[in-house]
């Protein structure tokens, strides 16, 4: 007899993460009804998912009434929650919004969860340990977070999800899965979006000079996006012993300095440098002890940050387009080993 297929909602499906999400789940024979309010996202990113017979999008916001085409409903096996502004300038630019997004939308999910009989996934964050004493961070680590500044309204707000959602399941409302999500990146960024590795490239790329927050010390880890995807798809399959949230990201960690010598690399051009000041509470190191991904779900990683960031430099050259001459340098080669 033919399984029934599973039926996954994505709220926040449009934007950069949700996206890859959304095709690698039709890719894998789901139905997908994508929900979100495109506030940060972009039609861009739809492009190619709208055309699949199994692909639905419906505009709409989770701190709102969830669309009656939703609620009605029954046959929902999965929802993954990734609806919320996710850079500091976006999240900080509403902050209001952003806070009811992460509190009032996830309510909002885990009662439609609790409707459907539903597993529930939050895609929390990195940031509810704040600017972290411990280091690598696990999950057992509380946080350093500033709950009174500007960026409160994301790191609190992720905060209280988790405990709703933890809240849901001991109650025996929902089944539910939280992944901890440290800096990912690759195709789909919106150039403006204001993170790190979207600025310095779309910087390079379009001959300004770069700007770097400080001295360039702190640091970062970098997860490619079809590995975040592969990790996130994973949790929510996985048998879960306990209710414990699980960090997902790339362990490798590099200085912002050191970032910038690959996105060199990458493009095959030197930008000028501006040092600007370092911006209320942002985090000084930040890497993801992920031993407990690795035991529950066998995941981690695959593609290393060199490979990445050629992804996803040629995806916005093509965008802004501009030019690339570390590929052309590539093609010549190519050219020359030829002949």
């Amino acid at each position: 007899m033919k399984s029934r297929k599973t039926i996954s909602l994505v709220a926040g499906g449009a934007g950069f993460i949700g996206s890859h999400l959304c095709r690698a789940l039709l890719d894998r024979g789901d139905e997908v009804i994508c929900l979100d309010n495109l506030q940060t996202a972009r039609n861009f990113n739809l492009e190619g998912l709208e055309r699949h017979r199994d692909f639905t999008f419906l505009r709409a916001d989770i701190v709102d009434p969830l669309p009656d085409a939703v609620m009605r409903r029954r046959d929902i096996g999965r929802i993954y929650n990734l609806a919320c502004a996710a850079s500091p300038p976006q999240y900080q630019a509403d902050p209001e919004h952003t806070m009811l997004t992460s509190v009032m939308g996830t309510d909002r999910l885990l009662r439609l969860a609790e409707q459907n009989g539903a597993r529930f996934l939050l895609t929390s964050t990195s940031e509810v340990y704040g600017d972290p004493e411990a280091h690598p961070q696990q999950e057992e680590y509380r946080g350093w977070v500033n709950c009174t500044g500007p960026r409160a309204c994301y790191d609190e707000g992720k905060r209280a999800a988790e405990a709703m959602a933890f809240d849901f399941a001991r109650l025996g409302r929902a089944d539910v899965r939280v992944a901890r999500i440290f800096n990912t990146y690759g195709p789909n960024m919106h150039p403006d979006d204001g993170r790190v590795i979207s600025n310095l490239i779309c910087q390079t790329l379009s001959g300004r000079a770069i700007t770097i927050y400080g001295d360039g010390s702190q640091t970062r880890s970098f997860c490619f996006v079809s590995d975040m995807v592969d990790g996130l798809m994973r949790l929510m399959e996985a048998p879960m012993p306990d209710l414990v949230p699980v960090n997902l990201g790339n362990p490798q960690e590099y200085r912002i300095v050191d970032l910038i010598d690959h996105i060199v690399a990458a493009t095959g051009i030197s930008p000028g440098i501006v040092h600007e000041p370092l911006p209320t509470d942002d985090p000084r190191r930040r890497r993801p002890d992920i031993a407990r991904a690795r035991s529950l779900l066998g995941w981690e990683p695959r593609v290393a940050l060199e490979e990445g960031l050629r992804i996803t430099c040629a995806f916005f050259a093509e965008e802004l387009g501009a030019d690339l001459p570390a590929t052309r340098e590539s093609l010549s080669r190519l050219s020359v080993a030829a002949e």
